[in-house]
């Protein structure tokens, strides 16, 4: 006897195969919800205060349910594919959380290769019950399949073949069309309270992996530039030779909102008070070179700033939603860690914050560093009110050299600071801290005079961390050269409001500034101790950069400047073209380009004249070599 004469199989009318459907999406979602590092009613909870979640979470899941049972011609059989595929996906966000600290993002489908190598490097504790459990529901669904079906669609004409495919069609179309719309939404998204914004597993873990996985599909785009060929890019990535430059020490300090604001008219400081002594000392030196770098964000994007260093690409220019840099990165890419790590140096990155702000524990890996601590790992830090002091850092960086020195190796090494990060209100270092008047030449609101005071002792505080490292490194007899640099100017006031008041052209329309670039510029100085100045015939160097004589340049290519001072012109392709971009347009930021002869000029304007074309060409071609880096390149 065959199994359908013995067990005959029930056929669902369309309402009851609708109804079916709803209720195994809520089933799957509820079970792809539980697989998550987080209680299940804890996620609950929040759907219960925004129940508008419960239905962003189920109904991608009920529309491939939709999809599926059309095409199958039965409801269970699609559960069991949809549920099988939706649960082994959440676990597979469980273990990537747990092991790296990041969710699963549709990205991560591109990367399934790397993926695949990358298992083995860790110690993955597979959450066996939660996988049991997926995979009995699916197979429970399958005998349910069996036995019971679906009755015939009632429109005659739809009963076959096309009927299933325009129904499962329309479904994918639904699901499409909201994930470009509803889950694409960033104010929605924003919208719904979570415990911590800036951490994005417990984003995930709060609104829901289904919701979270679909809003990510429209998020951290890479634009594909004009005229992108990926042979020709690759191409261009061809050469390169290790060990030409000489084994001088490198430390770059990014310190956080460090600016020279203060040397506006507005302020009234003299050289007895001057916050910034120990910069403009440096900047006398004939053993540094200083200008500005000009950030892709004003008063804010710290991280972006980083990958602008440390890669030569641009995060402003990735993308026309201006995503963060760091939220792109998702693979090994060429870097200064990289360059100097093949030459021999120890490399590491230091960082008091926690390591899955900007996800810079995997950034920084996949930079190539072989080294990186967080506050987590750091001994006894000092503290200015909630903040981790500069000094502290500095003593850090002092030991992390020592620890190099000690085991014969040169020193590669990124510290980014985090004291003088805002909010620059009276309580940031605590109830009753007294703070130095800022001398001004003109009057502002007591508000904005306080969050002067508050801000200027930050840089004090700055201003001594660099006095105290080129104090130490003067001592040293290896050769040593020191880049200190900031990240963005400061937040000082909704609408720009403190420069409002103080009269600064940063708060003017960019069509009314002398210099467009104004308020992305920060100061930055490269120098070097006696040994490394010798070592490098620092003069020599120094000239041949041809800076503009501001000093302004890109913040993308300051690494690659100092890539070019070590003496390792010829290791990198890729940098080596940076220096010579550099030369022919010092600063680019997004329309704006300033030449090498200090004038500014617009895309437009740039193009008109044959000279210009040239330039853009070569700009053109940095975005597409780039483009090929973030997305192609295979690193060794």
């Amino acid at each position: 006897m065959k199994f359908r004469d013995r067990f005959p199989k029930v056929r669902l009318p369309l309402w009851a195969t609708l109804l079916s459907a709803v209720l195994l999406a809520g089933a799957i979602t509820l079970l792809a919800l539980w697989c998550q590092p987080n209680a299940l009613r804890s996620v609950l909870a929040v759907f219960r205060g925004q129940p508008l979640l419960i239905v962003l979470n189920c109904l991608p899941v009920g529309l491939l349910l939709l999809a599926f049972t059309c095409l199958f011609r039965n409801v269970f059989f699609s559960g069991a594919l949809v549920n099988l595929a939706v649960g082994l996906l959440s676990v597979a966000n469980r273990i990537k959380i747990e092991v790296r600290d990041e969710p699963v993002f549709p990205r991560d489908f591109a990367l399934l290769k790397e993926v695949g190598s990358a298992v083995g490097n860790y110690d993955i504790h597979y959450p066996v019950s939660a996988i049991a459990l997926v995979v009995g529901f699916s197979l429970v669904l399958v005998l349910a399949g069996l036995l019971v079906g679906c009755r015939s669609f009632p429109i005659a004409r739809l009963r076959g073949w096309l009927g299933s495919l325009l129904g499962a069609a329309a479904s994918f179309a639904v699901l499409a069309g909201l994930i470009l719309t509803v889950y694409a939404s960033n104010d929605l998204y924003n919208s719904f309270r979570v415990s911590n914004a800036s951490y994005v597993p417990s984003v995930f873990n709060e609104l829901g992996f289904p919701y979270c996985f679909c809003h990510q599909f429209t998020t951290y785009l890479v634009d594909k530039p004009e005229g992108f060929d990926r042979a020709e890019a690759e191409a261009w990535d061809q050469g390169g030779q290790t060990g030409l430059g000489e084994d001088v020490n490198v430390i770059m300090v990014m310190n956080e909102a460090f600016s020279d604001i203060t040397e506006d008219d507005a302020f009234a400081f003299t050289a007895e008070d001057d916050p910034l002594q120990n910069l403009h000392a440096l900047e006398q030196d004939p053993h540094a070179v200083s200008g500005h770098i000009v950030v892709s964000g004003f008063a804010g994007g710290t991280a972006n700033t980083e990958f602008d260093v440390v890669t030569g690409m641009q995060a402003s220019a990735i993308s026309a939603d201006n995503p963060s840099s760091f939220r792109v990165v998702n693979r090994d890419l060429d870097s200064l860690f990289r360059l100097f790590g093949d030459d021999g140096y120890h490399t590491s990155f230091f960082h008091p914050g926690d390591d899955w702000f900007y996800n810079r524990e995997n950034v920084y890996r996949w930079f190539g560093a072989e080294e990186t601590v967080f506050i987590d790992q750091m001994e006894s830090p000092a503290y200015k009110g909630r903040w981790v002091t500069d000094d502290y850092m500095a003593g850090l960086i002092e030991q992390e050299f020592e620890d190099a020195v000690a085991d014969g190796e040169p020193l590669f090494h990124y510290t980014t600071t985090i004291q003088n990060h805002m909010s620059y209100t009276a309580d940031k270092y605590g109830e009753g801290y007294d703070y130095p008047e800022v001398p001004l030449n003109v009057a502002v609101s007591d508000e904005v005079a306080s969050m002067l005071e508050v801000y200027v002792e930050g840089v004090r505080d700055a201003d001594a961390m660099l006095g105290r490292l080129v104090d130490y490194f003067s001592q040293r007899s290896e050769p040593v050269v020191l880049v200190f640099l900031g990240d963005h100017l400061p937040y000082l006031g909704d609408n720009q409001k403190a420069y409002a008041e103080l009269g600064m052209e940063i708060a003017l329309p960019e069509a009314e500034q002398a210099d467009p670039l104004c308020a992305y510029e920060t100061p930055y100085v490269v120098w070097a101790n006696d040994a490394a100045a010798q070592a490098l015939d620092w003069e020599t160097a120094a000239a041949a950069l041809d800076l503009p004589e501001s000093g302004t340049i890109s913040a993308s290519f300051l690494g690659a400047m100092v890539v070019e001072l070590t003496g390792r012109t010829g290791e990198s392709p890729w940098f080596d073209f940076l220096n010579q971009l550099r030369r022919v347009v010092p600063a680019v930021r997004h329309q704006t380009y300033l030449l090498a002869d200090g004038t500014y000029r617009t895309v437009a304007e740039l193009t008109a004249t044959a000279e210009g074309q040239e330039a853009y060409d070569l700009v053109l071609k940095w975005r597409q070599w780039s483009y090929y880096k973030l997305l192609y390149k295979e690193m060794d």
